[in-house]
């Protein structure tokens, strides 16, 4: 599976928002872009600034131009408003839905989880990220999960964080339960401060 490998703090400078711990960490020294001229760049093009906003979002979730792509085209078939269907759908992937049960430390961290077998989804094993998980769905870690240390750091961290409204965590049994489809105000930051809008605009072109 093709993933990105690099510097998640220097993608959070390049967008202007942490994309993890220590990517919020850099970007409070270094709040400007990466770069030699990452402090000096001139004024920024309708079509930059459309870029720049659908290059956020598919760094937020962590995919690839080609999945990215592929998730747009599926939210512009469904019924509604464009931009919203895709921030839902990309809400609704399995390793979203982890690391928003506070599962997992990152995204990145759910997918190792999801690829290795340590989830279950209304019983069954899926280890494929962009599973897209439902309404009364229940997502439940593997045995050996439940014991790793790294799932209670990521459960005492998310405990100061909260778990998300459309989401209902069971933490006794480190499992989880989809009670509905998201609705946009819900959205933590910083999907909610996404300009949905612009990322059609740039995909109609």
């Amino acid at each position: 599976m093709a993933r990105y490998t690099g510097s998640i703090a220097r993608l959070s400078r390049r967008e202007g928002i942490g994309l993890s711990r220590k990517g919020a960490r850099v970007l409070e020294r270094r709040p400007y872009p990466p770069g030699q001229h990452g402090q000096g760049r001139k004024k920024t093009s309708d079509y930059g600034v459309q870029l720049r906003e659908k290059q956020k979002v598919k760094r937020i979730y962590g995919l690839l131009e080609k999945q990215f792509r592929r998730t747009f085209h599926e939210a512009h078939r469904m019924k509604g408003v464009t931009g919203e269907n895709l921030l839902r759908l990309l809400e609704a992937r399995l390793d979203n839905t982890l690391y928003r049960l506070n599962y997992a430390n990152s995204r990145q961290h759910a997918r190792q989880m999801i690829a290795h077998g340590h989830v279950r989804v209304n019983g069954h094993k899926v280890d494929i990220a962009s599973y897209k998980v439902d309404v009364g769905d229940r997502i439940e870690l593997s045995a050996k999960a439940k014991k790793n240390p790294d799932v209670a750091r990521a459960i005492e961290i998310g405990e100061q964080v909260g778990v998300v409204p459309w989401l209902d965590q069971l933490k006794e049994e480190f499992a989880g339960v989809v009670k509905a489809h998201p609705a946009r105000d819900e959205l933590p930051l910083p999907v909610r401060e996404v300009r949905e809008q612009l990322i059609v605009e740039l995909y109609s072109k």
